[in-house]
């Protein structure tokens, strides 16, 4: 999608990059902000480096992240680059996957909130008119669990499962379950396939599972239910 120039309806209204590598995803969220009197889509993009690109001609002032982009970096490497390069441009994460699992890892890397898709559209435009003011946007049982366990104390080595892995082992996860075998996914990492295994020997240490095969079958059951076990 070429950058949408402005026009005069869209005089004090925020304008707000989608980066989504699904058409129809990215198509439903324009039309959801579009309608809106204090906010409009100034650009799409379907990858982290296509979204790069229109960040620095088109200066949004809010960024709408997947975590799953196909060509390229994660939306995870995304918000960590963005982070770097536009420090000010805050970011606000529109995913599939649970909240419970990436919510810290994202505000971690720069997000400012974090949202599922299957929320209301009014949940949806409250986490960015929120991020848009500078705060940060969880949903209510995010932000308890997270109060909790800062209260509590957890360190990461308190973790187990699937939120014990890094952000890089959490990703080849995902790409295992999205069928992509170590040759693709050290391609699309920019990894040597000896590192990406031995990511894969580290995951299946942490999480107890003795194969390659079992590994496989655990991430395409996790990538089905979107990470909710």
């Amino acid at each position: 999608m070429t950058i949408k120039e402005p026009v005069d309806s869209d005089v004090g209204r925020a304008r707000i990059l989608i980066v989504d590598d699904h058409p129809i995803i990215r198509e439903g969220v324009a039309r959801l902000v579009d309608m809106q009197p204090d906010m409009t889509i100034c650009c799409e993009a379907a990858s982290a480096r296509e979204a790069l690109n229109r960040i620095e001609k088109a200066d949004p002032d809010i960024a709408i992240i997947d975590l799953s982009l196909d060509n390229g970096l994660s939306g995870l490497d995304l918000l960590k680059d963005i982070s770097v390069r536009f420090p000010r441009l805050p970011m606000l994460v529109l995913s599939m996957h649970s909240e419970t699992v990436f919510a810290e890892r994202v505000l971690r890397a720069g997000a400012k909130g974090y949202v599922m898709k299957e929320e209301a559209p009014e949940a949806i435009l409250t986490a960015i008119r929120r991020v848009l003011a500078g705060k940060v946007y969880l949903s209510d049982d995010m932000a308890t669990k997270m109060l909790t366990s800062f209260a509590a104390g957890d360190s990461s080595a308190d973790k187990t499962g699937i939120k014990c892995l890094s952000d890089r082992e959490l990703e080849i996860i995902e790409l295992i379950g999205r069928g992509f075998g170590a040759s693709r996914i050290a391609e699309k990492l920019c990894l040597s396939v000896k590192t990406v295994e031995t990511h894969c020997t580290h995951i299946r240490q942490k999480l107890q599972i003795e194969s390659s095969s079992e590994l496989r079958q655990y991430a395409i059951e996790w990538e089905k239910t979107g990470g909710r076990f």
